[in-house]
């Protein structure tokens, strides 16, 4: 399996930055209550000083998001979106360890992380301008068709994993109780992004082995070195 940027994105975003990491024998099991909260507390001092809106990795997002057609305060990045949430509740939803661990790591980076259960991704996975005829499935269960030419992860069987670049993920690859094997992708458009993206998967990296009996492979992507071969 392969996941990679099309031409095309990097093309319309020359300032994109990626990493990726891959890693089997997650599991449920594992209790990351102390890495949540030291990441949520790096998040909290920043909120301290200022609201999500003006942290530049969140204002790069926002033009990104105006660049795709879409109104940045109607359609966030997770990041925006997790610490919005975060700010107003001062929590998130516990859901699975490392979909928790995920999230306060993307907190303290403000920084979109995604984690996908690889077992549910037929083929490659890229991110890729939609045709309009992918199909995609709703956490409730709803199947939707992402617009065309909209920013979508999309598998080789045009399944989309996520809408809006980092917008919204799927219900279909979404990480739970059963998933052992998982994707995950960090992704930036502001200055000094690709630096940030290495420190967040490697850090990820770390909190891993600290939880699971795992080895992580992890790759930063740029336009000139843009694919991650994932050895299953």
């Amino acid at each position: 399996m392969q996941f990679s940027h099309s031409e095309a994105i990097w093309q319309a975003f020359p300032e994109l930055r990626a990493a990726a990491l891959y890693a089997d024998g997650i599991d449920a099991a594992a209790d990351v209550k102390e890495a949540v909260a030291s990441f949520s507390a790096i998040a909290e001092a920043r909120l301290a000083e200022a609201q999500e809106s003006e942290f530049p990795e969140i204002q790069a997002w926002r033009r990104g998001f105006s660049r795709m057609g879409l109104k940045p305060t109607q359609y966030r990045s997770a990041s925006e979106a997790l610490l919005r949430r975060f700010r107003q509740e001062c929590l998130l939803p516990r859901l699975h360890p490392l979909v928790d661990l995920c999230n306060a790591i993307s907190l303290a980076f403000a920084i979109p992380v995604a984690a996908f259960d690889t077992e549910k991704i037929a083929g490659d996975l890229q991110v890729r301008h939609a045709t309009g005829h992918e199909t995609y499935l709703t956490f409730g269960g709803q199947s939707e068709h992402p617009e065309p030419d909209e920013v979508i992860f999309a598998d080789g069987e045009g399944r989309a994993h996520a809408r809006r670049w980092t917008n919204r993920q799927s219900g279909l690859s979404a990480v739970r109780e059963t998933t052992r094997s998982v994707l995950i992708v960090a992704e930036a458009l502001h200055a000094g992004a690709g630096e940030d993206t290495g420190r967040l998967i490697a850090t990820l990296a770390d909190a891993l082995a600290s939880h699971w009996t795992v080895t992580a492979a992890t790759a930063t992507l740029s336009h000139a070195s843009s694919r991650f071969e994932l050895q299953a």
